[in-house]
């Protein structure tokens, strides 16, 4: 699965500054949209934004938030369709699954993910009732608009210093990648349900972290990425810890963004210069964002973060070993050391 190089401080110096500004901003938003869900609000700009690298594309930047929308729409309908039909909707999310890790294998390019990551948010929210898909479906539609806004209005504040669009080079992986999809799908539909268990509606923008770990096709770049999704875990809660424990000695709103600026600035300065993986740091600043929008929407901020670290410690890695141990069990892959070598090291920025 391709993933973004690491920003570049020559090209784009101001991008700490732009992912701060843009967590500030999708904050500020909450009060005046009141969504049902503002853990999706608040972290689905963040997430989109942090992903662009280089020059401002509008092509680039606006195709994820309208991508978004299309296939909540589509996954809501869907969903909603084949729900009361208990065996025919797990069979049905299976195959979701199965063509969108069809597409991440024969491509490793972003639309296979999105299916993977929308089917999993839809599927598991589905067993919630009717109801609440389409909660799910307005919020993203909510969050996937405000990116549109807030995406030119940070560009424009902060602008990178180069002019060049990034140019993404994905790169399909060999071998039988019906039976490495098969294995995902089924891995994956097991972990929706344990999701569906443990975790509340409301914070179903976790339910990625869990299920990420298993866009990489290889047992060693899916081992390599669960540990960056821990690390992502472990930092973003940290953050989190931070934000609500100093907010909550001066409960006021402009304190509350100027912390989660001062986090976004943070974590982008580590990605431009820590020698670390970024994809890390990337990731932990849309999971800080989720758990202190979920933490101020419950009340109950130390539940909010223990959860999100157990939901991704046990999700992610009994998933990942599971993976790894049918993948060698089936050997669809002949070769998967270099490769999984080869996608370590393009997480790694």
């Amino acid at each position: 699965m391709y993933v973004a190089p690491r920003p570049d401080a020559a090209e784009d110096p101001l991008y700490g500054i732009r992912l701060g500004l843009t967590g500030a901003l999708a904050f500020a938003a909450i009060p005046l949209l009141d969504p049902v869900m503002p853990t999706i609000v608040a972290a689905l700009p963040v997430g989109l934004i942090a992903a662009q690298r280089r020059a401002f594309s509008p092509v680039r930047v606006f195709a994820g938030p309208i991508a978004a929308c299309i296939m909540a729409v589509l996954m809501a309908w869907f969903v909603v369709w084949l729900q009361p039909m208990a065996v025919v909707y797990a069979g049905a999310m299976w195959l979701v699954y199965f063509v969108g890790f069809g597409l991440i294998l024969r491509t490793g390019a972003a639309p296979g993910m999105l299916i993977v990551i929308m089917g999993v948010l839809f599927s598991v929210i589905g067993m919630s009732g009717a109801a609440a898909v389409e909660v799910l479906r307005n919020q993203f539609i909510l969050g996937a608009l405000l990116t549109l806004v807030i995406a030119p209005l940070v560009y424009a504040i902060c602008p990178t210093r180069t002019a060049a669009p990034q140019v993404d080079a994905p790169r399909p992986e060999q071998g039988n990648v019906v039976v490495g999809a098969a294995i995902r799908a089924f891995v994956l539909l097991g972990l929706s349900f344990w999701l569906y268990a443990v975790m509340p509606p409301s914070d179903i923008m976790m339910a990625i972290m869990a299920a990420l770990v298993l866009v990489f096709p290889t047992r060693r770049a899916v081992f390599f990425e669960a540990g960056q999704r821990m690390r992502a875990t472990l930092y973003g809660s940290a953050l989190a810890a931070i934000i609500l424990g100093v907010f909550l000695l001066s409960p006021h709103l402009p304190i509350l963004l100027g912390l989660i600026f001062l986090a976004g600035l943070w974590v982008g300065q580590r990605m431009l210069f820590d020698p670390r993986p970024h994809f890390a740091y990337q990731n932990a600043y849309p999971a800080a964002m989720a758990l202190v929008a979920g933490a101020l929407s419950t009340q109950d901020p130390g539940a909010a973060i223990l959860s999100r670290v157990v939901l991704t410690l046990v999700g992610a890695f009994t998933a990942a070993y599971a993976v790894a141990l049918l993948d060698q069990l089936t050997g669809w892959r002949q070769d998967p050391g270099p490769a999984g070598t080869a996608q370590a090291s393009s997480a790694g920025g």
